[in-house]
């Protein structure tokens, strides 16, 4: 119970016995859950335990779906309202920040059509009006130039940026409940702390006439323990346990919760050996990208944009290179230059010593199955249409088609079994997989090839907790059973601070530190690192 109910203040959100079906799949299963005037409750628990689904219920806005129960904003069940009702309170009364801005928001329309469409149907005010309360909204939520900005298409913004410009048309008419899905997951660390700090401070500027009440929804425990007060955590549509953010991480009862709260990446690696062999070693590369821009009068001229200046690192037997940076900063242009896959690179790339442009025709081939990369979502990579066997297997069939197929199947299913898959799984589709499934698989698919090095491209960053750890640990235990090298890119200091044994911090194209990831987090030498860790540590 919040402070305000156990003062016998009425909650302003309250939800009773609330089920929802969809057809014979139970999302969520007699959630009973209040919010109080003015505090933040976090909704936490993994992909798919029904924490969206019962935010949408508030908003009536599921499709073929049998909602049961009582959702009452104020004392008003909003079960009951027509749906006309309904849409003169979202937006007005009751406010969403979607997980992912970039499909949320229209890509025909400046940000400033979009936000000013909000006040001009709820407000009733002049398009002008609108515009300049819009003008306002995004100078309030921090970004850059908001006259200039607001004639932006959502392309042309940043992550970040896009994120800001849905708080501001969440919060345009002055919404007594926000409902914030999943608000920073794909923000770097460094924005992830501004938009929490931005959501702080906007809830406090609504104190005065009441508070704005806020339902965080995130797997981001971290994010939990800075933002909520209070917090509410579900499992498999149910809810198992609520308390205060000090009661839940300090002792929490219920298993899953417990489960949740350990799920934190663990550091097992072993040292690499001092006479370890350089695998890959990058020289002095640069990347440079075409751009047009416009001159004297309008006319165009090309130029270039430089996403990776002069940028020298190696990765040796059997260890972990962490790559960490905001987005935008050039970890994935360097990763692709170094397996050859950048055409724009110059500068050297060497595998075991070898030129990497020197490697021609059969020798090239061997190259490419030595050099593996795994992305950062298994489900866009994994192609829809062919079988799990096909899919591992593609790379046998290319690399090795001496191979019979049943010595092929063989060796799929021997590598399936390695990342924790059995030959079940061979006749089935991407989809039929969990999310941490189908990463042991995309796994398995470079694994089968027998490489040397691995890319791994943000590879946890799009699973839950739990089912990071899982991948976390399975890659430890495949790099101590091969002696494999990575090249880990990520966001996430807690992740690389688990994996890597070196780390490279890049800024603009540029790598600006580099060295033994202990040295490098606990005494860095550059601001832009201890900008980033102190970030981190914030959260």
């Amino acid at each position: 119970m919040s402070a305000q109910q156990l003062a016998g203040t009425a909650p302003l959100l309250e939800i009773e016995r609330l089920s929802v079906r969809f057809g014979e799949t139970l999302a969520v299963d007699d959630v009973s859950l209040a919010i109080g005037r003015g505090e933040r409750v976090a909704l936490v628990g993994e992909s798919g335990s029904g924490k969206t689904v019962t935010a949408l219920a508030v908003l009536r806005l599921l499709r073929d779906a049998q909602v049961t129960g009582t959702i009452r904003l104020d004392g008003e069940d909003l079960l009951a309202k027509s749906e006309r009702a309904m849409r003169g309170l979202r937006g007005s009364d009751i406010a969403m920040i979607f997980q992912e801005p970039m499909t949320a928001l229209n890509p025909l329309y400046t940000i400033g059509e979009q936000i000013a469409e909000t006040i001009v149907l709820h407000d009733g005010v002049s398009k002008k009006e609108a515009y300049e309360r819009a003008v306002g909204l995004l100078e309030r939520t921090g970004i850059p130039e908001p006259r200039r900005r607001i004639l932006n298409y959502p392309h042309q913004l940043s992550g970040g940026q896009r994120q800001r410009v849905m708080i501001a048309m969440a919060l345009a008419c002055r919404p007594r409940l926000l409902l914030a899905d999943e608000p920073t997951t794909a923000l770097d660390v460094t924005i992830r702390g501004q938009i929490v700090e931005l959501l702080l401070e906007l809830q406090r500027d609504e104190a005065a006439r009441g508070g704005m009440s806020v339902l965080l929804i995130t797997h981001d425990l971290n994010l939990v323990r800075r933002f909520a007060q209070r917090v509410a955590v579900m499992e498999q549509g149910k809810l198992v346990e609520t308390g205060s953010v000090e009661q839940i991480f300090a002792s929490p009862q219920h298993p899953y919760t417990q489960r949740l709260i350990a799920s934190r990446p663990v550091r097992n690696v072993l040292p690499v050996l001092p006479l370890a062999p350089v695998l890959l070693e990058a020289k002095d590369v640069v990347v440079d990208f075409p751009t047009k821009l416009t001159g004297f009068r309008g006319w165009w001229h090309k130029g270039h944009f430089r996403a990776v200046d002069t940028a020298s690192l190696s990765v040796r037997q059997g260890e972990t290179l962490g790559i960490v940076g905001e987005s935008g900063s050039g970890k994935t242009t360097l990763a692709m230059a170094m397996l050859g896959l950048q055409r724009t690179a110059a500068g050297q790339v060497e595998f075991q010593g070898k030129p990497v442009k020197s490697y021609q025709g059969r020798e090239k081939l061997s190259l490419r199955s030595h050099l593996q990369v795994v992305f950062q979502d298994p489900f866009s990579s994994l192609s829809p249409r062919q079988t799990i066997e096909r899919i591992v297997g593609e790379g046998l069939a290319l690399h090795r088609p001496d191979l019979a197929s049943e010595e092929r199947r063989k060796r799929i299913v021997a590598t399936l079994r390695e990342v924790g898959l059995d030959r079940t799984a061979l006749q089935r589709y991407p989809h039929e997989f969990s999310g941490g499934q189908r990463q042991r698989i995309a796994i398995a698919r470079t694994l089968v090839l027998e490489p040397r090095v691995i890319v791994l491209d943000e590879p946890t960053s799009a699973l839950d907790v739990s089912i990071q750890q899982q991948v976390l640990r399975l890659l430890t235990d495949l790099q101590r059973r091969y002696n494999l090298g990575y090249v880990f890119i990520s966001h996430d200091l807690e992740v690389i601070g688990a994996m890597a044994h070196r780390v490279a911090v890049m800024q603009n194209g540029a790598i600006v530190e580099a060295g033994d990831v202990g040295k490098i987090f606990d005494d860095p030498t550059h601001p832009y690192t201890r900008k980033l860790l102190k970030a981190a540590l914030a959260r």
